[in-house]
């Protein structure tokens, strides 16, 4: 696709675009904190390499994730990824106990999901339609697929990325039919990055299509709560899997919905980050940004 075109449809888009170009300067700081943090780099040093003044640092991070500088860059430490461990093997419990209306739930995106069938996943997506979009979102542009049924895929890209990472979630159902439709796709991404329409009463409607044991990873990554971590060993020991905890990470990566299910939110047991399909930074970002939703609620 013509990525002029594309610029043009993201300008659209209001807050949601300027939460795109935030992103753009704020994976910059990520990428010089991860690589300073030892030394504990000051707002200065941090404004330098994001390419803005310290006091358009302040605003930018305010603004993108309710949180200063300074609490972002704590929001990325281990202390605080063990932080967000503690009990991990219970958080899923509690989940299972309190369904949709657990306290940890009273602010997050509310998913409503069903699986499709090993044979339809096995026939590489044969007879489905998939509409897709670009859509600007507060971690860069997301490509967003959806089937008949509700929403099928959720990607991320940084700029020039688009085509490859379209390309990416095309390999995963190969003989499904691929229409563009940015209109028909843009009310989910609202629903999707838009927190004022996160409500329990009207949730995302989402398809899961991957293996059984890939399916029962999902559905286990859905119940960790925003502002919470799980560790890959007690996802395996809750599928009944206790010694898979190598294959539950690689459906952990498989996740076609980043973000919605939310496989950031699974770390190694010392609380690393791990990998991410969409890269690390995206995943130091979606966890600082959600301690700021978390913070101001």
């Amino acid at each position: 696709m013509n990525l002029a075109i594309n610029d043009h449809r993201l300008a659209k888009s209001g807050s949601q675009n300027a939460a795109l170009r935030d992103y753009d300067s704020v994976r910059r700081a990520i990428a010089f904190i991860s690589e300073h943090w030892r030394t504990q780099p000051t707002i200065e040093a941090m404004a330098d390499a994001a390419s803005v003044t310290p006091d358009e640092l302040h605003h930018l991070f305010r603004r993108w994730a309710g949180l200063t500088p300074k609490a972002f860059m704590q929001a990325l430490t281990l202390d605080h990824a063990k932080g967000l461990l503690r009990d991990s093997a219970s958080v899923l419990d509690a989940a299972l106990d309190s369904g949709l209306s657990g306290p940890g739930r009273l602010h997050d995106l509310f998913v409503t999901h069903e699986a499709m069938s090993p044979g339809e996943w096995k026939n590489g997506g044969a007879g489905m339609t998939l509409r897709y979009g670009f859509h600007p979102s507060p971690f860069g542009t997301a490509i967003v697929i959806a089937s008949g049924r509700g929403l099928a895929g959720l990607a991320f890209a940084d700029p020039g990325e688009e085509q490859s990472a379209l390309a990416d979630m095309q390999r995963r159902w190969p003989r499904a039919t691929y229409v563009e439709d940015r209109d028909g796709t843009s009310a989910l991404a609202q629903r999707i990055f838009d927190t004022n329409l996160w409500r329990p009463d009207q949730p995302l409607r989402v398809v899961l299509i991957g293996t059984d044991f890939e399916v029962r990873v999902w559905e286990t990554l859905l119940k960790i709560p925003m502002g919470r971590a799980v560790c890959y060993s007690d996802i395996a020991t809750k599928i009944q899997s206790p010694k898979a905890s190598r294959a539950v990470g690689a459906a952990v990566g498989k996740n076609p919905l980043s973000f919605v299910v939310p496989c950031h939110r699974a770390l190694g047991k010392g609380g690393q980050l791990t990998g991410y399909h969409w890269g690390i930074t995206r995943k130091q970002a979606m966890l600082g940004w959600e301690a700021g939703q978390v913070g101001m609620h």
